[in-house]
This record gives structure tokens, C-alpha cells and sequence, in this order.
């Protein structure tokens, strides 16, 4: 087994509410890093100090992308496209380890695929 946690359905479905606020957290993370980013590239450009509050405002957005990623891997969740949103719970099928698949788009976990085949083994529930 590849996998000490392996998620029923039920459980999975569960944490979607959860998920979906992780993953808008992260899209605003990722939007702050980008401004910040910018911003810093900037100062830099000009010569300016690039210390001080805007570097400190992009470790601390860092630090929170990496808390809220971190939610996901002490879950067991792995995060297959974090700009789609695709995610894969361990899970067993008939006794053999497999993924529950999910996109953010989607209202519910309605797919499942092999460890090996990946999005594109995608098969229904």
C-alpha cells in the first residue's frame, strides 16, 4: 500500500466544503505572491532596498500558502492541478488502492482512476 489513509466516499465528500475554501485561500495566496512578486521586481529594478515590509509581506503570504498546502498533504490529498483544482483521495476499490478524483468545477466526487492511469483513466463511480 502507498497509503496510510484511504478515504470512503462519504469521507471525502465530506471535506469538499473544506477544500473549496482551502482552495480559494489559495488562489488569493497566489494572487498576493504575484503582486508582491512584482512589487519587489520592481524595487529591485530601480535599485531601491527591496527589504523591509514588502519582502516581509511575501514570506508571511508564503508561509500561509505553505500552511494551507500543508492541510492537504497531512490529509493524504494531493493536489494534481492546484490552478484547476484537481485532487485525488487514497481510496479502495474491491481491495485495491486507487484515487477518488475531483475537480473544483465539480458539484460532487463522481470519478475514481488506477494510481497509474491518472486523470485520464478517469472512470465513474
Amino acid at each position: 500500500m502507498h497509503f496510510s489513509k484511504h478515504y470512503t466516499i462519504d469521507e471525502a465528500r465530506a471535506l469538499l466544503p473544506r477544500i473549496r475554501e482551502w482552495l480559494s485561500d489559495l488562489e488569493l495566496c497566489q494572487l498576493r505572491l504575484q503582486s508582491l512578486d512584482e512589487r519587489v521586481a520592481a524595487l529591485l529594478k530601480n535599485g531601491d532596498d527591496a527589504g523591509g515590509e514588502p519582502v516581509n509581506q511575501l514570506i508571511k503570504t508564503l508561509a500561509q500558502c505553505q500552511q494551507i498546502l500543508q492541510e492537504f498533504r497531512r490529509r493524504q490529498i494531493q493536489v494534481k492541478d492546484l490552478r484547476r483544482g484537481l485532487l485525488d483521495f487514497p481510496a479502495l476499490r474491491e481491495g485495491k488502492e486507487v484515487f477518488l478524483c475531483w475537480e473544483k468545477d465539480e458539484d460532487d466526487i463522481e470519478f475514481w482512476h488506477d494510481l497509474e492511469t491518472g486523470y485520464g483513466g478517469r472512470e465513474r463511480l
